[in-house]
């Protein structure tokens, strides 16, 4: 009985050690169905909704995924990261047996009302569906199928690197792109801006992953205070340096995690 105890215990400890990364807890499997876009290159895939552009240069690669409605919440889900898994148990003939992705939401699925949501309105409301880059899909599906039912699960994001910000807009107008955001979440709840002649400011989303300040900071360091949808926050002190420009992108040392 002691011996049977202790294993019962050192399971408990393992899936303990599964389950949660630095105090996240991984949602538990949700039901849905994903398809696939962009091509063999997932060239396709390149910008979307959440304004990342150029997803290879910007770290995200081709293990991306569009959103449908119910799950891109106006973009506030833009860098989280789901475990997606082809249900084989519902359909043995386009899904590879075992095998599972992780992506990061990057883009947008639209609604297409005009199609039936069992019949091409796959994004349609209340439907949770990804439309995934072609060569993450392929992970887990047979290439003629099309379109797979799966199971999906919030996970922690990896990613390597810093925090990024792009600096774009133009005077009273910094619209700051933040990228490349690990952690727990992976999506930004707030985001605040400070110049090195100011106090801090709050930002507002503009759209997706893009956050907008109406200050003039031309010509002052900028730091930044941002905080995941988790409630973490990290503070970027002085990340971009006074002489910057518009069109410029800064690296941050500081991660997620």
């Amino acid at each position: 009985m002691v011996a049977m105890a202790k294993l019962i215990s050192a399971l408990a400890i393992l899936l303990s050690v599964f389950t949660y990364v630095n105090g996240f807890k991984a949602s538990g499997f949700t039901r849905g169905h994903a398809t696939f876009y962009g091509g063999s290159d997932a060239s396709g895939t390149l910008g979307g909704a959440c304004g990342y552009g150029n997803l290879y240069s910007a770290g995200y690669g081709t293990r991306t995924a569009a959103l449908s409605t119910a799950l891109f919440n106006d973009g506030g889900s833009c860098g989280q990261c789901y475990r997606i898994i082809c249900d084989y148990a519902s359909d043995s003939k386009w899904c590879i047996k075992g095998a599972s992705v992780t992506i990061t939401a990057t883009n947008f699925c639209p609604p297409n009302y005009d199609l039936p949501s069992n019949n091409g309105g796959w994004c349609n409301p209340p439907l949770q569906h990804f439309d995934m880059a072609q060569p993450a899909w392929e992970k887990i599906g047979i290439y003629k199928g099309g379109i797979v039912p799966v199971l999906f699960q919030r996970v922690p994001c990896k990613k390597h690197g810093g925090v990024r910000f792009a600096i774009n807009g133009r005077d009273y107008f910094e619209l700051v792109l933040i990228s490349n955001v690990g952690g727990a979440a992976g999506s930004i709840k707030s985001a605040n801006i400070k110049g090195s002649k100011t106090g801090w400011m709050a930002m507002s989303r503009n759209w997706g992953a893009n956050w907008q300040s109406n200050a003039y900071l031309n010509g002052q360091s900028l730091s930044f205070k941002v905080t995941t949808t988790d409630g973490v926050t990290k503070l970027f002190t002085n990340i971009v340096p006074s002489n910057w420009k518009f069109g410029q992108t800064f690296s941050s040392l500081v991660q997620f995690s």
